[in-house]
């Protein structure tokens, strides 16, 4: 969910528009505005057929965006941080930088978002009640929002991890078991389970029912789930192998020092294209004076290369965050996390003696994983 567009803050939180978010939005609004609306209410203009569509999709995805605020409010109040909230093709989704630490909690953060979804239901259905027979266009539009959002609730209630409902239904394994590994092992089978019903749904729908759109819609629905389920599963897997190691354990020593006046061509040309490296210690006389990055070559435009110097796009030391050589690993990975670094130096009696990267961290999990640790 990397790729988007950055819309602001609310209460702290990064809000985010994926690319895929226009897609089903558009999708919605022409349901909404060419089939639903001209069926029901037949005499509407068609102005105010796409008014009310377009009205109606976006008051349905600031209830997507409720929803998961709901989960990251009452998460950062049990001590999870929330780093943004993405809007995309399947909804919303709230990134952690750390995960729960107690079952209590995790069963509060997930349950938050249902719950605000059926008050939301609630709200547009009263909203309906008022309004019917007196303003047709607005109880058109709160009858829909109620039901989605119902639905919504009910789909996230599921009891198939990551789905909130299955984040519940570890948070209670997790709570009873005391084991976490085992029952998000166990939520992730059911979530798995879950997915591949989606899928065969789907393609009976489109085989017996010649439903083909809708088919193709829950297939799709199912292959995301499945690939969630796998990833999310797979990454509390390495959370916990991290979570017994230190820096020191998984650091590397393997990188490039490069002098801070060489110009940005001068790098790409003598050390990124020839070796393949990806950062670099900027250092001069032994001393290191900072960390230079892809992401920092890439601000500049190439045009710029041949006159600036490294020292002048490179992160300087005394803005680095550090780690001593016996911070626990899993710690390091969640403050890079938070905030937004590719790589944090290991610091031992003043001098820098490492760095924990987030590709050698993940080429140290591939290997471990290779060999059965």
């Amino acid at each position: 969910m990397g790729s988007g567009f950055n819309l602001g803050k609310i209460f702290g939180i990064q809000f985010r528009l994926h690319y895929t978010w226009f897609f089903i939005f558009f999708l919605i609004t022409f349901s909404l505005s060419w089939r639903v609306f001209p069926v029901f209410y037949p005499g509407w203009s068609q102005l105010l057929y796409w008014t009310i569509g377009i009205a109606t999709s976006l008051l349905f995805f600031a209830s997507v965006l409720a929803h998961e605020l709901a989960h990251s409010l009452v998460g950062r109040a049990n001590g999870i941080p929330i780093k943004s909230i993405t809007l995309f093709i399947f909804g919303g989704m709230a990134q952690m930088t750390k995960e729960a630490t107690k079952a209590s909690a995790e069963f509060k953060m997930a349950a938050a978002g249902p719950a605000c979804s059926l008050a939301i239901g609630g709200v547009f259905a009263l909203v309906w009640f008022l309004t019917q027979g007196i303003i047709e266009p607005l109880s058109a539009m709160a009858f829909y929002l109620a039901q989605i959002n119902v639905i919504l609730a009910v789909f996230n209630l599921i009891p198939g991890f990551p789905l909130d409902g299955g984040r519940v239904f570890r948070s209670l394994l997790w709570r009873f078991s005391g084991n976490y590994l085992r029952s998000t092992r166990i939520a992730t089978r059911v979530g798995q389970g879950v997915a591949y019903s989606f899928i065969l749904g789907g393609i009976l729908m489109m085989f017996l029912l010649h439903e083909w759109l809708g088919g193709i819609w829950i297939v799709f629905i199912g292959w995301f789930l499945q690939n969630a389920a796998s990833a999310s599963y797979r990454q509390t897997q390495w959370r916990e192998v991290l979570r017994g190691l230190t820096a020191s354990q998984v650091m590397t020593s393997n990188y490039m020092e490069v002098p801070p006046n060489i110009t940005i061509a001068e790098l790409v040309k003598g050390y990124v294209l020839p070796w393949g490296y990806s950062f670099f210690m900027v250092t001069n006389g032994g001393g290191v004076k900072g960390i230079l990055s892809l992401q920092n070559i890439k601000s500049v435009p190439q045009s710029s290369w041949d006159t600036t110097q490294v020292e002048k796009i490179m992160l300087p030391l005394d803005q680095l965050k550090v780690a001593p050589p016996e911070q626990d690993a899993l710690s390091i990975v969640e403050q890079m996390d938070e905030n937004d670094i590719n790589q944090m130096p290991v610091v031992s009696k003043g001098k820098i003696i490492g760095l924990v990267t987030r590709d050698n961290l993940i080429r140290f999990l591939r290997a471990r994983s290779e060999v059965g640790m």
